[in-house]
């Protein structure tokens, strides 16, 4: 499972960053051109939820780039957590799901039948 950038204590800043779980660009796409900046920012540097920013080596983090669907690039061997992870962050923030995330929810619920999934709502 992936770390929290909200409770990391890696030292090596060129070998592991964090990345959002649901990319900014991908944000972006599904609505928060509309958001304020303010909300733009809350969301840019969320720490509340422990799900939205993930720590990750510098060289997942690069082949990712800013893909706007839930890749599974960051999955670490638990693709179930990964998309439901995913799932909540969409939920917590609340911009649209574009037609090209749309399989996530269907394929979390018929491969991941017990995978729940918490959300917790952005302020």
């Amino acid at each position: 499972m992936a770390r929290s950038c909200a409770t990391s204590k890696r030292r090596r800043p060129r070998q592991a960053g964090c990345d959002h779980r649901v990319p900014l660009a991908g944000a972006w796409d599904s609505g928060a051109e509309e958001w304020t900046a303010k909300e733009r920012e809350e969301y840019a540097n969320d720490l509340g939820d422990g799900r939205s920013l993930i720590e990750v080596s510098a060289k997942t983090n690069r082949s990712k780039a800013d893909q706007d669907r839930p890749c599974g690039c960051h999955f670490e061997g638990d693709r179930c957590g990964y998309i439901a992870d995913w799932i909540a962050v969409k939920v917590r923030w609340q911009p649209a799901v574009a037609p090209s995330e749309e399989a996530a929810p269907a394929e979390n619920a018929t491969r991941c039948p017990n995978a729940p999934v918490k959300v917790t709502f952005a302020p």
